[in-house]
């Protein structure tokens, strides 16, 4: 999760840039508990409709291929527009985007629960992405503004940090409840009265602020980093069906590559680009980024291959597959709020270590799963480890990933955490789904099925590993906080 340096806020605000409303401020509690409330919805939306997934395909007619585009068609786009989000806010007013993010948000939540066809809900979902993607990066800088530095804000952080990382979690129990209680459609509707209710809390009691600097936006920068990831992912879920060598996969591999590169050039062409290529320069934001990217590669679809082996191995219902990783939820939670304690003491990038290397254990321990496994030993306890271990690493990597920026790039380096951490996953996802697809052989029995799972559950562990090194070899030593 991001964490926006402390000093570009109160730069931004003292410089007689930031617009203020007029109204008494609002307690700070307050505030953070609506900013808050945004980054849980549009966290959850990534992780809660992994449960409803097989309703709707007996709904909808989905493909295999298409159940995992109802989940990354909104993480792509969410990755992929959130360095714009994040810019806009810093440009046109956090609060103004957060109110645009959540009302697109909502509007989309809508149309998906209404959605009467595959390609429909598909588009919503990616809608829903937007609006996320917009709202997101202003939930944060909204944050640190209304509380003063210290140890307040610092705990505010963890708060944030912590809600975020219990949104994804308590995604599966949401839904779960949702899709057996009522109807699947009611895993996305729910968002239309808790978006309406937190968007009269943002209007009623958030300040409007924002940078100085030309409203510009780097649009051609937007769609084609969007664009590139799409097709990348597209290309790594055809090697499925068709393998590495084929037409079918280079092609699209060669289309992603060229956007990307483009990418590239127009951010270092542009005059107000929209990632600035010399943040990178950083060597503590590179790195950190950079290890964001690969944990979200190695763990962003453990929520989705626990609720596919719940329910299509085990044979839980959606309500007792939510409440299987309830205990997960709990221990993201957990582990999000004491990092932020040990980090003075051991240095961020010490903890950051730390828990990457639990949660690729509790990778590791989640691939020893059988077909007649027991709750306790094949979903409790390693969920328990892979994601307190998660929730350790999040806010050292956050602070990391966001130290030495510029105090006009707030919201651009709360967009630029989140893509990494996003893009990263919605890269892996599709990884691992082509390796459990791979493994299991099309055999839809629970022995294959739960072979191809603990397969992708390897891998993930494997890429968790990549992070750390990333961590020992890039980062700095000298970074504690």
């Amino acid at each position: 999760m991001p964490q926006t340096s402390p000093s570009a806020h109160e730069a931004a605000d003292a410089d007689g840039a930031g617009i203020r409303s007029r109204r008494t401020a609002p307690p700070a509690w307050l505030v953070v508990a609506v900013a808050c409330a945004g980054q849980f919805l549009v966290v959850l939306d990534v992780s809660v409709v992994n449960v409803a997934l097989p309703s709707m395909r007996a709904d909808l007619g989905l493909s295999p291929t298409g159940l995992q585009w109802v989940v990354n068609a909104y993480s792509i786009a969410f990755a992929g527009f959130m360095l714009l989000g994040g810019r806009a806010g810093d440009l046109f007013g956090r609060k103004r985007m957060f109110l645009v993010g959540l009302g697109l948000f909502t509007l989309a939540s809508l149309a998906g629960g209404l959605a009467q066809a595959d390609w429909q809900l598909l588009t919503a979902r990616a809608v829903q992405g937007l609006g996320a993607a917009v709202l997101a990066p202003s939930t944060l800088t909204i944050l640190t503004s209304a509380v003063p530095e210290g140890a307040a804000r610092a705990r505010a952080i963890a708060t944030w940090t912590a809600v975020g990382a219990g949104g994804g979690a308590a995604g599966g129990l949401v839904g779960g409840v949702l899709t057996e209680g009522i109807n699947w459609r009611w895993v996305l509707l729910i968002n239309v009265p808790l978006g309406a209710a937190v968007f009269a809390a943002a209007a009623r009691w958030i300040k409007e602020s924002r940078a100085g600097g030309e409203r510009r936006l780097d649009l051609p920068g937007a769609l084609l980093v969007t664009a590139g990831t799409a097709t990348l992912a597209y290309a790594i879920v055809q090697t499925e069906a068709a393998g590495w060598g084929s037409a079918d996969t280079l092609v699209p591999l060669g289309i992603a590559l060229a956007l990307l590169a483009a990418f590239l050039v127009v951010e270092a062409r542009t005059r107000l680009p929209l990632m600035p290529l010399g943040l990178f320069k950083v060597r503590s934001v590179a790195a950190a980024n950079a290890a964001m990217f690969v944990c979200g590669m190695g763990s962003f679809a453990m929520w989705f291959f626990m609720t596919l082996y719940a329910q299509n191995v085990l044979g839980y219902t959606p309500i007792q597959a939510g409440l299987a990783l309830v205990p997960s939820s709990l221990a993201v939670v957990t582990g999000s709020k004491i990092a932020p304690r040990l980090m003075p003491r051991f240095g961020a990038r010490n903890v950051a270590v730390a828990g990457v290397l639990v949660t690729a254990a509790g990778f590791a321990w989640q691939s020893t799963m059988s077909a007649h496994g027991s709750y306790v030993v094949t979903i409790m306890l390693p969920g328990i480890v892979m994601m307190a271990g998660a929730g350790f690493a999040m806010t050292p990597l956050a602070s990391l990933a966001t130290s030495g920026a510029a105090p006009g790039d707030a919201g651009l380096v709360s967009g630029l955490i989140n893509t990494s951490r996003t893009l990263g996953g919605s890269l892996g996802l599709a990884i691992l789904s082509t390796v459990a697809a791979s493994r299991s052989a099309g055999g839809l029995d629970a022995e294959s099925l739960t072979d191809g799972y603990a397969a992708a559950f390897q891998a993930g562990a494997g890429i968790l590993v990549v992070a750390v090194l990333v961590l020992l070899l890039w980062m700095p030593r000298n970074r504690a906080s």
